[in-house]
């Protein structure tokens, strides 16, 4: 983390107006991505060190308020044989 500090320095130094982003603020931020692109929160759970998935369940659930509606969507979709849309990604756990 010294070294992500260390650029960080270098940078600003160049371009001082560049916003100093904690190292805490990037990882939550990769976390959120993650599962916003439809990836496993267990996936995302291994790549934090979360000791268990409930922690990173109970920290990022914010980002998965319309899951319930992503997997009726899905269900319907197949049960009705209508594609499923690519504007938003699926949801499937």
């Amino acid at each position: 983390m010294r070294h992500y500090y260390r650029i960080l320095d270098r940078i600003v130094k160049e371009h001082p107006y560049f916003p100093r982003i904690r190292f805490h603020d990037l990882r939550h931020t990769h976390a959120t991505l993650l599962l916003k692109a439809g990836i496993h929160p267990k996936i995302v759970q291994e790549r934090l060190g979360h000791s268990s998935i409930n922690v990173t369940l109970d920290t990022y659930s914010h980002v998965l308020p319309n899951l319930q509606e992503a997997v009726l969507k899905n269900i319907s979709d197949s049960i009705t044989g209508e594609s499923i849309s690519t504007e938003e990604p699926t949801l499937l756990y």
